[in-house]
């Protein structure tokens, strides 16, 4: 559960740090520290930096943290408000890491400033706040990690309750907690009761297609990862979320893949570990659907989740073997680790069948993406050059960064087939990124798209606003380009 709010327009006193002991003092950034604030324990801020032999214009680089006559801790920074929103939620997440290390229940954030400074900083370190101020579930055992049970924000108050913070934040946590759980806890048939669950909660209509009505559909890219399982409880989940204002519908694709042992081609131990989330994509999708429907967005949402393990047992596919995807393609299997565009390949076909004016799939693809950006970037790839722009726009808006990769219709002759309609892969490695997007490209049925590789799903020691390992990247992006409004039928026409 994430920390109650709330708010007064009113600054922070001497006499209220008794109550409030942990507190984060946020002013604008400057080459000085203001003769006179309305934040209390100034004298001390001052008397710190000269300990430390620092200048003022640092706290923009290195919070303070100073201990009040009343026995609390009080956290200084300046905020540049100029600076790249990822900048931004990045410094407050260290800010934040200095009070958070000491479990408490209650943080106030306490802003200075003129009101559009206050404003701004007030919503973004609220955001930072709920994000960091829920653990993960506690799978150690003894006493589980406190959650942050409240957070007040003195000095700004805002007209709707910091709903935008509070819905992504949800949406973050609801992700992250879902990457998190081991695969023994998190089968492909306990995903899909959770999701079944979520969906009674949220009023979402949902569908199931499980192995049975796939097979009988036809669709054998799906099927052919999923058989190598012991248990027959893969499926592509479809939710359904609808708005009586919407003028357009976005359809949200997820790998959902709860465990990749790479098939008969087996990763070794250093690449298997962690495999548990590569189900991060689905994951994403959910947490989008789930925080659209707290700000009750005007968009209709379908969101198709591909849930299946990726298991190397007799039944399992192979290379060399060839099998017809739903939409009638004929595949080539070349290497068995490439599950991820096996899936997604008939849950786009899927989705491309509604219609929808825009479609996106999340998914921790491609290892090449994680070599041609690190951790800290996801890499896009579409069909829409306007589409194109619009993600890269919602990316630094949103602190989720996205880097665009080409698509160019000349890398498709890597993946002629001599016995099938294509290659599923190659084995020479190299621009596997974007080979697998051409690959998916096929089905999409000449809708507007984007493919996101989650390469910033797992960023040691946290990203931009997040402090875990799990990053839940993809959230915060999903919802900032929905709310702008960049789904355009004609800025997406061809």
């Amino acid at each position: 559960m994430l920390a109650k709010l709330t708010e007064s327009a009113k600054q922070i006193t001497e006499a209220q740090l008794g109550k409030n002991r942990h507190v984060l003092a946020i002013i604008p950034s400057a080459a000085t520290l203001p003769r006179e604030t309305d934040l209390p324990n100034l004298a001390r801020v001052v008397a710190g930096l000269s300990r430390r032999q620092q200048k003022a214009a640092e706290l923009a680089k290195t919070p303070i943290a100073i201990e009040t006559k009343q026995g609390g801790l009080m956290v200084w920074v300046m905020l540049d408000a100029g600076a790249s929103i990822f900048e931004q939620q990045a410094l407050l997440r260290r800010a934040l890491a200095l009070l958070l290390t000491e479990t408490p229940q209650e943080i106030t954030i306490a802003v200075s400033g003129d009101a559009a400074f206050r404003a701004h900083a007030a919503r973004t370190a609220v955001y930072v706040a709920l994000v960091n101020g829920t653990p993960l579930p506690a799978l150690k055992s003894g006493k589980p990690a406190k959650s942050l049970q409240q957070l007040h924000v003195s000095g700004y108050e805002s007209v709707d309750g910091y709903a935008a913070e509070q819905a992504v934040a949800a949406g973050n946590s609801l992700c992250r907690s879902l990457t998190h759980m081991p695969p023994n806890q998190l089968t492909p048939g306990v995903y899909r009761e959770r999701i079944a669950q979520l969906a009674k909660t949220h009023g979402w209509k949902r569908t199931e297609y499980d192995m049975k009505k796939l097979r009988k559909l036809g669709a054998g890219a799906f099927v052919a990862v999923a058989q190598g399982s012991a248990d027959d409880d893969a499926a592509i989940v479809h939710l359904r979320r609808r708005h009586p204002d919407a003028r357009q519908t976005v359809a949200l694709v997820g790998k959902g893949i709860c465990f990749d042992t790479g098939g008969h081609n087996l990763k070794p131990a250093k690449y298997m570990q962690g495999m548990h989330e590569d189900m991060n994509g689905s994951a994403v999708a959910l947490g989008i659907l789930l925080a659209a429907t707290k700000l009750d967005l005007p968009v209709n949402l379908d969101v198709w989740l591909a849930i299946a393990q990726n298991h190397i047992s007799a039944a399992g596919y192979k290379q060399n073997d060839v099998v017809t995807a739903l939409n009638g393609t004929t595949i080539e299997i070349v290497h068995t680790d490439a599950e991820g565009r096996m899936v997604l390949a008939d849950a786009l076909t899927l989705a491309a069948r509604d219609k929808p004016d825009a479609m996106v799939d999340f998914a921790t693809l491609t290892g090449s993406m994680v070599t041609a950006l690190g951790t800290r970037y996801s890499g896009v790839t579409g069909n829409r050059d306007a589409l194109l722009a619009e993600a890269l726009a919602a990316g630094k808006a949103s602190g989720e960064r996205l880097c665009a990769f080409p698509m160019d219709a000349d890398y498709d002759p890597e993946l002629d087939s001599k016995v099938a309609d294509v290659k599923q892969c190659t084995l020479e490695g190299g621009a596997d990124h974007i080979l697998a997007a051409r690959f998916l490209n096929r089905f999409v049925d000449g809708l507007p798209w984007l493919h996101i590789d989650l390469s910033a799903a797992n960023c040691p020691d946290g990203l931009g606003a997040v402090g875990t390992d799990v990053t839940g990247f993809g959230v915060a992006w999903g919802v900032k380009w929905l709310q702008a409004g960049l789904v355009n039928d004609a800025e997406l026409a061809l």
